[in-house]
């Protein structure tokens, strides 16, 4: 059975995109079939695997409002098991034309219903806001991956963020639910990363994953070469993070015989 995951804050800079990117090849080095779905006009998440979003011609955009069939338009990433369907810059519109559509917020919904057979995993990147995009992605989603920022202000918006979430469950997407909120951006050297780990597992306790996911310079440049960390650099302290978020998860969902103690990989 297909999982679909949102991974939604609307405060820019958590790293979003790096654990859409580096979580959906985990999956798929994991053999897990994979699709990324680019929701942010940014596109960073297209740029991240190797693609030119200025050179893009069908995305996810033309997906949910002109009904194209996804399955024309993906693309195969360097990744096996991994595609991707992109965004570019024109999904800034989609919500100002999707207003005064009916069910506009189950738009995204649609086109992934179509295709989420084909796959065991989907992961929705979506942009820093609190927009009808993000709306259509929780709306089309099982669950929603919270990451959180390893900084100062860490919390901020948390609670508008999660009582949207509240909002789509009752009234759009009843069996949405909340995978997991993701410490980010962690330095074991510094004392404000080790406070705000410890603020966030109290405040929210077993809703926070057991994997961290520290800074490190390979996770930061990986993007740079349009590669994955996985690809960048599989030995890298940002790779094994992602593999082990990626076990964590399917051993949650039941999604692996793994044995507990199996599930991590020890750096």
């Amino acid at each position: 059975m297909t999982k679909v995951i949102a991974i939604a804050n609307q405060k820019g800079g958590v790293g979003k995109t790096t654990t859409a990117i580096n979580l959906a090849a985990s999956f798929a080095v994991l053999d897990y079939k994979t699709l990324l779905i680019d929701a942010d006009p940014q596109s960073n998440a297209t740029s991240g695997v190797g693609f030119d979003p200025k050179v893009v011609k069908t995305s996810i955009y033309e997906c949910i409002i002109d009904d194209v069939d996804p399955k024309t338009i993906m693309l195969n990433t360097s990744t096996p098991n991994m595609d991707l369907i992109p965004a570019h810059i024109d999904l800034v519109g989609a919500e100002i034309e999707m207003i005064n559509l009916p069910n506009r917020e189950k738009m995204m919904k649609k086109v992934v219903d179509t295709i989420k057979e084909d796959y065991d995993i989907v992961l929705i990147d979506c942009s820093p806001s609190l927009g009808l995009i993000t709306i259509n992605a929780l709306t089309a989603g099982d669950s929603v991956i919270i990451p959180v920022q390893c900084e100062y202000f860490a919390l901020e918006g948390l609670g508008k963020l999660l009582n949207t979430i509240k909002i789509v469950q009752s009234r759009l997407n009843t069996k949405l639910e909340i995978e997991g909120i993701l410490l980010t951006m962690y330095d074991n050297r510094l004392r404000l990363s080790n406070q705000v780990v410890s603020e966030v597992r109290m405040h929210f306790q077993e809703l926070v994953f057991d994997t961290i996911i520290q800074r490190n310079i390979k996770l930061g440049e990986a993007p740079s070469f349009g590669e994955t960390i996985i690809m960048h650099d599989a030995q890298s302290r940002g790779a094994v993070n992602h593999l082990n978020l990626a076990r964590e998860i399917l051993q949650n969902n039941n999604m692996t015989k793994m044995e507990k103690e199996e599930k991590n990989i020890n750096i």
